[in-house]
């Protein structure tokens, strides 16, 4: 497998190295995925459809990356990157699309509690993933 080189250093250089997290967070897009099954009902019952289908894919790429996890794959750093990338996008979403007052305040709390932390930590599992050889 070959290493991305940008202006003559290794992609991976380009970024800080920070420590792996401890083992007990490699269950955490698991169980994300199934805390997000009853608010995927909500919006379902509520008729909001685009909102469901963000949330489907959510939860697809958060099982997929607990599976890429347990495999120990290679791949588990793309999945953790589009897990990050589909959280921080709905948690834009959401802000945007708050009303006023209280729906804003909600959207934040919300980004800022859940989505975004989440992201982070899903991004950090798939670079620092262990691979098998």
């Amino acid at each position: 497998m070959s290493t991305a080189v940008v202006a003559g250093r290794p992609a991976a250089l380009l970024l800080p190295a920070l420590p792996a997290l401890p083992a007990r967070f490699e269950r955490v897009p698991a169980v994300a995925a199934v805390a997000l099954l009853p608010w995927l009902v909500v919006l379902a019952v509520g008729h909001e459809t685009p909102w469901v289908v963000l949330d489907l894919l959510e939860f697809a790429a958060l099982l997929s990356l607990d599976a890429l996890l347990r495999r120990r794959s290679a791949a588990a750093s793309w999945a953790g990157g589009a897990v990050a990338l589909l959280l921080a996008g709905d948690a834009l979403a959401d802000i945007a699309c708050a009303g006023p007052g209280h729906a804003v305040l909600a959207a934040l709390v919300m980004a800022l509690c859940v989505e975004l932390p989440l992201a982070a930590v899903c991004l950090q599992l798939g670079r620092t993933a262990p691979v098998r050889r």
